[in-house]
């Protein structure tokens, strides 16, 4: 693997797809690893580091729920998740347990490969050093990337980080979900907007629900706990 190179595990166990994620990724420049079943993709993922995964839901041994489970136990790392179903429980489940973002079979392989480049430019930013944020009894602490209220840690995704500090980065005010989606995705895409609400649905329930309020027909405002 070249300096500098970044590294994604593709664990999908219909092999068509695998080959024809891995073969796109591979032509955007990463070095790419392959597994076809739960217990495999979680011994690949200790055993190569990857700096993204691309995982499916639905695979042999056990699924890709338990898979990331397992895997950000070890160590965090990027997930994006596929599934061939637009269950809304599966999604949140899916963000509860580490996911950052989600696509749903069929999809364009275009799409995926531009996806994980916007994932990884995503957490490259959320790790540049910025100010602790204290909001009420809300604590947001970018270099330690650690988040806390009333003194309680709440687990965070990267993407939940993200979207979180840039909401409390201009508290009370209203920002469209577009926007959110444009700023933290890299998307422009209005049709994909229930990404962003999958996300705040995740903090508010990690957080408390009284945290960020919902302007209906526009976007989300994080109100300064108290």
């Amino acid at each position: 693997m070249r300096e500098g190179q970044r590294r994604v595990l593709v664990v999908e166990d219909e092999l068509t797809i695998a080959e024809s994620i891995a073969a796109r990724l591979r032509a955007e420049g990463y070095e790419v690893d392959l597994a076809h079943d739960g217990p495999s993709a979680v011994d690949k993922a200790v055993q190569v580091q990857p700096d993204l995964i691309v995982l499916d839901l639905m695979l042999p041994g056990f699924d890709g729920l338990e898979v990331c489970r397992r895997v950000q136990a070890h160590r965090p790392v990027p997930v994006l998740m596929l599934t061939a179903r637009d269950d809304e429980t599966d999604l949140l489940v899916g963000l509860a347990v580490g996911a950052d973002d989600y696509m749903t079979k069929p999809f364009s392989i275009r799409e995926l490969a531009a996806r994980v480049h916007a994932l990884l430019r995503r957490v490259d930013r959320s790790q540049r050093p910025g100010s602790t944020i204290v909001l009420g009894d809300l604590e947001i602490d970018p270099v330690e990337r650690r988040v806390r209220r009333a003194g309680e840690p709440a687990h965070l995704t990267p993407t939940e980080f993200e979207l979180l500090a840039h909401l409390a980065s201009k508290p009370r005010a209203v920002v469209p979900r577009e926007r959110l989606l444009s700023e933290i995705w890299g998307w422009t895409d209005p049709a994909a907007t229930r990404t962003v609400d999958s996300h705040i649905k995740a903090l508010r329930r990690k957080l408390g629900a009284d945290l960020i309020r919902t302007v209906h027909g526009v976007g989300y405002a994080l109100e300064v706990p108290k």
